[in-house]
């Protein structure tokens, strides 16, 4: 088991022991349930407008008050609009925190990165602790942390698709070059796929189709939070080293196999 007090994930100022988050899209009280008791989820992010509905619909009414709450800004295609859905769920109680959403490509769904270093920007100077959701690219990822980002969220595959780690060789590259924690988001599938991140360097992984749809929901959140723990101890570890090219012996006492003489 993790030693969670010696290995906080710290956004904002904040300190969370889990590495789980649960993204939103698909939600039920079932999935809230599990990510919560079986994944350990500490955060989980929700559209705006599924705040704003009647009493019986709001999400907000079946998560726990120990977590924390992340609005997102779905739905937005520009900077204003994201900027304009994250000061509502502001004033709706939701918090400071916030993960940027802008996306203008309805077939793939990738964000927009030039508008959410916008948003960013404005926002983080509003004192939001923002966490942009975005396509893997270094500079991109730069100007983010330039405009005051707490963290980044790149997509390792498109959103809902569980293809898993597609972008992992550029997400690799903003984990070895950025200061801030990379979060894995959109288009992990497996719990392999989240421990090859966490053993890569991620900060944390958010997933939320990945367990919407599994069969036996409640193991699919527990086989998470163990891949990711198990990950996060094997970067931390120092993985070994890899030999490109022959073998070595495991065991340098061989000897006994030459025949003497």
């Amino acid at each position: 088991m993790t030693e969670h007090n010696e290995d906080p994930l710290v956004l904002g100022g904040k300190t969370f022991h889990s590495r789980f988050i649960l993204g939103s899209g698909k939600y039920s009280l079932p999935l809230i349930k599990a990510a919560v008791e079986q994944a350990g989820a500490e955060l989980i992010t929700v559209a705006v407008r599924r705040t704003n509905t009647e009493k019986q619909d709001n999400i907000l009414n079946y998560i726990p008050k120990n977590v924390t709450l992340v609005p997102n800004t779905s739905g937005a295609r520009t900077a204003d609009e994201a900027v304009r859905i994250a000061r509502l769920a502001r004033e709706l109680g939701c918090g400071d925190f916030v993960k940027i959403e802008i996306m203008k490509d309805s077939r793939y769904l990738f964000p927009d990165n030039q508008e959410t270093i916008k948003a960013t920007e404005i926002l983080a100077k509003e004192g939001f602790t923002v966490l942009p959701y975005m396509f893997p690219d270094l500079t991109a990822a730069r100007e983010l942390v330039d405009a005051g980002a707490a963290a980044v969220m790149p997509l390792a595959a498109p959103i809902g698709s569980n293809k898993g780690l597609v972008a992992g060789e550029f997400i690799q590259i903003l984990i070895h070059e950025l200061d801030v924690p990379v979060i894995v988001d959109a288009g992990i599938g497996k719990p392999s796929q989240a421990c090859a991140a966490m053993e890569m360097g991620a900060a944390a992984i958010m997933a939320n189709t990945a367990l919407a749809t599994a069969g036996d929901l409640p193991l699919m959140a527990r086989a998470f939070r163990e891949a990711i723990e198990a990950g996060r101890l094997a970067y931390r570890s120092g993985l070994g080293r890899v030999l490109n090219r022959g073998g070595s012996a495991s065991d340098p006492l061989t000897g006994f196999l030459r025949k003497e003489g």
